[in-house]
């Protein structure tokens, strides 16, 4: 199989974080794609031209990174990073879904200082996603996932604040030592996490 990813991209890293605890890294060969380039191979690959893509061995292709942690899971037996458990299924995907819009948020403020000349900065849509990003955080700050956890909403907020690290400088870490605590404990529980660092 192969992974198109970019090595700063947190969903990516949740693919690699998922494939890695689901004992499949060593199928999986890594190709970095560049998103901007519309010769890269990743837009036949994925028509949105988005990473992470999967494609499986018989060719087919597989995104976003939901689908692809879903399926890794499954191919590793089920059970592994998506909890069985009803409840406890539907709990790690909400997680996962608050994150990823972490994610999303944190990435659209970096794209539109990237993409957009200094003079066409909209201020209001980057406080827009800040705004997104800062109530997501004081609410995770109020309940916090279990330490250790490390299912697929856990490695989700992982990623995204992996990605708040990298990109705005750890300044969420300020306000939110009970959100730092955890992220250390997953840290500690999945040494995936340290190994995909960009």
């Amino acid at each position: 199989m192969k992974l198109y990813f970019s090595p700063t991209s947190p969903f990516s890293r949740k693919a690699r974080i998922v494939a890695a605890m689901a004992g499949l890294d060593d199928r999986i060969e890594l190709v970095r794609a560049d998103t901007n380039n519309p010769l890269d191979v990743l837009r036949a690959r994925n028509p949105l031209g988005k990473i992470p893509t999967l494609e499986r061995d018989d060719g087919v292709c597989l995104y976003d990174s939901a689908v692809i942690c879903a399926y890794l899971d499954e191919l590793a037996g089920g059970a592994g990073v998506i909890p069985a458990e009803r409840e406890a299924r539907f709990a790690a995907l909400t997680l996962e879904s608050l994150a990823n819009g972490i994610a999303d948020a944190a990435i659209l403020q970096i794209y539109e200082k990237r993409m957009r000349a200094e003079s066409e900065y909209s201020e209001n849509w980057i406080a827009h996603q800040r705004g997104k990003v800062d109530r997501a955080l004081a609410a995770l700050e109020a309940a916090p996932p279990a330490p250790g956890a490390t299912h697929i909403g856990a490695i989700a907020l992982a990623c995204a604040l992996g990605y708040l690290d990298l990109r705005f400088d750890g300044a969420w870490r300020a306000g939110h030592p009970r959100l730092v605590a955890w992220l250390d404990s997953f840290a500690a529980a999945a040494p995936a996490f340290d190994g995909t660092r960009a």
